[in-house]
């Protein structure tokens, strides 16, 4: 379903509403309009759906970035600095970023851009014509190949992953101009759809036909478009005759992991010599770095491209390489061959591990006059004799969570994975990996297969199945703080196990389960609802916040969940409560299922074993800044801060995005991913930025939030 347009109904202006990712933008006019479908081929780049309106003026509710082109698509103007510009009568096409989905404006008239605190306004000479234009982040896959279950039949499918790509050019590096790769499916014989061609790129990637090369090598095919044939010695060839050895000091994986990193900044640097052609920060650390002339090297056909991007060695733009999301390891099984679509479309560094290793995960350390969610008295939450007698109650209590846990057999074993250097971390395979996202085809599969639900809110339930943790209800409140998205949240106390059972079956976007869960399920006032036992979940996504709850959460995802937090261990009750929510407020602010995560763990709770189910890079809803933003302070001199800018990709915003950081005054861009910059503000500007939107502050190790934190408390 394509992007509608409707009159906004809290004052004169649109509202734009893509229902598929559940997602909403207003644009305001200076008097009411009416909206009229047009036609989409007016707009410089593909949109999805169009409507005109007669105004004089269109203002955007976010500090966006605008980029004005003439309709021949050559740029006149980039309001990154903020300052105010005019432009001349002329017929131009307007980009506005930061919206959920991509904006544009067609019209033909004089334009003053204009900037108050917090919105941006495009003014026009008088009332005219202006056409609207949206395309949903949301993209498909073309279709699907069928493999055979071996090294070549998987080496033929991965070749046809970069028949997405919308562009061979550096362009590419943009997400939305990669498209997402067709599925892949294991069969007897090979078969792929009619249209899915690779792109003639003048690349191949040349591996032993093992399924432990060949998945490694399936990200750095897609975005290169290169075909992968069978060869004695892994290594990458052009047409031309040009050779890259990929199996270097570092071994296979981390050498394909380099060169899709290093190729990826590269392209980023050398878009700016094209339809971007702004200041971004990434081609002034590098460019004196290297001997590379990038207004030629855009012009050139990939595979020349490739041959001197890599004649770069490594070393000289490793610090400027951006800070990679996400690495994920795959079992090395015929079968996973089908997650590798999805592995690509996230540009994901890929491991083939070998059998995990076995780990024991402990408790959290006994709490002082506190209780673990694992355990309470069947009824009314009185304590047991034992455990009023003799002080023995935290060991009691803990030995009988131990002994109700499920005998778990060796391939569903806890155990801990190799570390990585990414932000994110995911394992497709069997067993449940220690910090990091345990995902599944079905999952990744139901992200691309959703279709638009019938209701244009965000559905959340909380539900607390002991009163005693009624504290963490709360989150009720941090679910919706959101201008420009509607939530619709629903707090159930003491549901039974019939009323559970029901919910789950509802379609809903998110549910927060607060109680006890054991090797019987989740508990409930009349027993015990056991997720495996389900039949159909339409509930999206989830936090299980109670102990062990892998297991009840996993079952949730096979019967239709995309995916969830749950534990791998017993935790302490005041801990649970405030990580549920810290979880609600990331998930609220945009923050993927992993990152939100991560960021938990990083500043509340390193030791306590929460993990991810399913596809972890699932959101609730978007960022107010496209992507996810996360600040660091630490104080600077005279009284000043100096703030680290750090962004996380997201479904909308993947890894090639750019941002502008509303923090200073500048017309610098930067890759959104990882760590933008460090800057040094007074308190004037750094209040301003907090001003913008809710975000998660940390100082001093500690995590606060920019609605509830003011410049003083702050200072040292």
């Amino acid at each position: 379903m394509d992007p509608t347009f409707t009159v906004s109904s809290d004052r004169t202006g649109i509202e734009i509403a893509d229902p598929i990712e559940n997602a909403r933008f207003e644009l305001y006019t200076p008097a009411a309009v009416e909206p009229t479908p047009v036609a989409t081929d007016e707009f410089y780049f593909p949109v999805d759906s169009a409507i005109t309106v007669e105004t004089s003026a269109v203002v955007v509710p976010k500090l966006a970035n605008v980029l004005v082109r003439t309709q021949s698509g050559d740029l006149v103007a980039d309001n990154a600095d903020h300052a105010n510009r005019s432009l001349e009568s002329g017929a131009y096409n307007v980009e506005l970023s930061t919206a959920p989905m991509k904006l544009y404006l067609s019209v033909e008239s004089a334009i003053d851009v204009r900037h108050d605190d917090s919105t941006v306004t495009v003014a026009f000479d008088r009332p005219t014509e202006v056409a609207v234009g949206a395309r949903s982040f949301h993209d498909r896959p073309a279709g699907t190949i069928t493999t055979t279950p071996d090294p070549v039949g998987a080496m033929g499918a991965i070749s046809l992953l970069g028949s997405a790509l919308k562009t061979t050019s550096p362009e590419r590096s943009f997400p939305t101009l990669r498209g997402h790769p067709p599925l892949i499916e294991v069969g007897e014989e090979f078969d792929a759809p009619e249209g899915i061609e690779r792109p003639d790129t003048g690349v191949r990637i040349e591996v032993p036909a093992d399924f432990e090369y060949v998945y490694p090598a399936a990200s750095l095919s897609y975005y290169l478009g290169a075909e992968v044939v069978p060869g004695d010695d892994p290594r990458l060839v052009t047409e031309s005759g040009f050779e890259y050895d990929l199996d270097g000091p570092l071994g296979y994986e981390k050498t394909v992991g380099r060169v899709l990193r290093q190729t990826f900044l590269l392209d980023c640097v050398t878009r700016t010599e094209g339809y971007y052609q702004v200041d971004l920060h990434e081609r002034e650390q590098v460019e004196d770095a290297v001997d590379l002339d990038f207004a030629d090297l855009y012009d050139r056909p990939l595979a020349e491209r490739l041959e001197a991007h890599l004649s770069v060695p490594f070393e000289a733009v490793a610090d400027h390489v951006p800070d990679w999301n996400l690495t994920t390891d795959v079992m090395a099984t015929p079968d996973n061959a089908e997650v590798l679509p999805f592995v690509a479309n996230d540009l994901a560094l890929v491991r083939c591990p070998g059998e995990p290793t076995a780990a024991s995960v402990s408790p959290t350390p006994d709490p002082i006059d506190e209780f673990f969610r694992s355990n309470s008295a069947e009824s009314g939450g009185a304590a047991s004799e034992a455990e009023v007698d003799g002080g023995t109650a935290s060991d009691d209590f803990t030995r009988s969570t131990t002994d109700t846990a499920p005998a778990l057999p060796s391939q569903r074993e806890i155990f801990n994975p190799e570390p990585v250097e990414t932000v994110e971390h995911a394992w497709v395979g069997d067993g449940f990996p220690v910090g990091a996202n345990k995902a599944t085809v079905e999952s990744y599969r139901r992200r691309v297969e959703r279709s638009a639900p019938e209701k244009t809110d965000i559905e959340i339930h909380v539900v607390c199945n002991d009163e005693r943790m009624r504290e963490e209800g709360v989150v009720e409140e941090f679910y919706g703080l959101r201008d420009l998205l509607q939530f619709d949240v629903s707090v159930h106390h003491g549901l039974t196990t019939d009323e559970l059972r029901d919910l789950l079956a509802q379609p809903a976007d998110f549910l927060h389960y607060i109680g006890h869960v054991d090797d019987r399920g989740m508990r409930c006032p009349d027993g015990h609802l056991d997720a495996r036992t389900l039949s159909e979940v339409n509930v999206k996504a989830f936090v299980l916040n109670a102990c062990r709850s892998y297991a009840q959460g996993e079952a949730l995802v096979e019967s239709g969940s995309y995916g969830g937090v749950v534990t791998l261990a017993e935790i302490a009750n005041s801990v649970a409560t405030e990580i549920g929510q810290t979880l609600a407020r990331l998930l609220n602010c945009g923050f993927p299922l992993r990152v939100a995560l991560s960021i938990v763990k990083d500043t509340i709770a390193p030791a306590y074993q929460y993990s991810t189910v399913g596809d972890g890079g699932l959101t609730l809803c978007q960022s107010e800044s496209g992507c996810p933003v996360h600040l660091r302070i630490t104080q600077g001199e005279t009284r000043m801060f100096n703030a680290e800018i750090k962004t996380y990709p997201a479904a909308n915003y993947g890894i090639g995005s750019i941002q502008t950081p509303n923090l200073v005054e500048t017309d610098t861009r930067y890759i959104a991913a990882g760590t933008l910059d460090s800057f040094e503000v007074n308190s004037s500007e750094l209040s301003d930025f907090l001003d913008l939107e809710v975000l998660p502050i940390t100082k001093d190790g500690e995590l606060f939030w920019s609605d509830r934190i003011s410049i003083e408390e702050l200072q040292p």
